[in-house]
C-alpha cells in the first residue's frame, strides 16, 4: 500500500500551530509504528469534512491524527465542551481549532451541533468524530453500533462524511491494555473510503429515525473497509453493548 503523496491543503501549508507540535509528535509516533495509509486522495483537500473512524485502541486518536496529517490535512477532534475551560488546555484546543460538544440538554446539543457544524463550514474544517463514541466492546474488535452525533453534524451543514478503517494499533496499544514498546515500529494500516451517500437524508437532521438509518450506513462503510484491511468478512450486524450487559464509557457525543 503505497502512501499517498499529493500536495498538502493550505491548511497544512500555511504556518500554524500545528507545525511545531507534528514536529515533535509525529518522529516520536513513527518510533512506535510503521503508519501505511490507502486513499489518502479520498479525503477532501479543501472544505469541510466529518471524518469517521474505527475505534479500537486508546492510541487510535494520534494514529489517525498522524495518517490525516500525511493526508495533507490538519487533524481536528471533537471535544468536551468542558475541556476548553481548562485553562491552557483550552487555550491550546481553540488554538487548533477542535469542536466543543455539548453534553447537556437535547437542546442545548442542537444548538451546539448547528454551530459546530456552520463554524466547519466557514473556515473549510474538517473534524474527526468517532461515530461509535467510545471504544468498540466487540469481542473481535469490529465496529460496534454507532451513535448518531457524526452523521447529524454533517446533515446541518450538508458536509461529507468521509469513512476511516485502520487496523495493528491494537498490538501497540490492546484496548485497556498496556503501551507495547518492543518491537519498535509495528505496521498499523488505514484505509480512506469514498464519502458516504447521504443524499436520502439532507434537510431530515431533526429525524431521530433518518439519522439512525444514516448512522447505519456510515458503520457499515467503515466495517467493510475494517474488512478489507483484514481480508475477512465483517459481521452483518453491528455488536450492541446494551445487549450483552455492557456499559458504554467515554462518550464523546451528546
Amino acid at each position: 500500500m503505497a502512501t499517498d503523496r499529493r500536495r498538502a491543503s493550505a491548511e497544512k501549508s500555511r504556518p500554524s500551530v500545528f507545525w511545531p507540535l507534528a514536529a515533535i509528535v509525529v518522529p516520536l509516533l513513527s518510533l512506535l509504528f510503521k503508519l501505511e495509509v490507502e486513499g489518502a486522495e479520498k479525503l477532501p483537500r479543501e472544505g469541510a469534512y466529518v471524518l469517521a473512524p474505527n475505534h479500537v485502541s486508546e492510541i487510535d486518536p494520534l494514529v489517525v491524527a498522524l495518517a490525516v496529517w500525511r493526508s495533507g490535512r490538519a487533524p481536528r477532534f471533537m471535544a468536551k465542551e468542558s475541556l476548553f475551560r481548562v485553562p491552557v488546555l483550552g487555550a491550546v484546543l481553540r488554538a487548533t481549532g477542535m469542536v466543543p460538544v455539548a453534553r447537556a440538554t437535547s437542546a442545548a446539543s442542537a444548538r451546539a451541533t448547528l454551530e459546530a457544524s456552520e463554524t466547519l463550514v466557514e473556515h473549510g474544517r474538517g473534524v474527526i468524530v468517532y461515530p461509535e463514541g467510545s471504544l468498540t466492546r466487540e469481542p473481535d474488535l469490529w465496529p460496534m453500533r454507532g451513535k448518531t452525533g457524526a452523521v447529524r453534524l454533517a446533515l446541518a451543514g450538508g458536509i461529507p462524511v468521509v469513512p476511516m478503517a485502520h487496523w495493528g494499533a491494537q498490538q501497540v496499544l490492546p484496548r485497556y491494555g498496556k503501551l507495547k514498546l518492543w518491537p519498535p515500529r509495528r505496521r498499523v494500516r488505514v484505509i480512506v473510503g469514498d464519502p458516504v451517500d447521504l443524499s436520502a437524508y439532507a434537510g431530515r437532521a431533526s429525524s431521530q429515525t433518518a439519522l439512525v438509518e444514516a448512522t447505519d450506513a456510515v458503520m457499515a462503510d467503515i466495517a467493510g473497509l475494517l474488512s478489507q484491511l483484514r481480508g475477512e468478512p465483517a459481521p452483518p450486524e453491528r455488536w450492541n453493548p446494551a445487549d450483552h450487559g455492557q456499559k458504554e464509557t467515554g462518550r464523546l457525543e451528546p
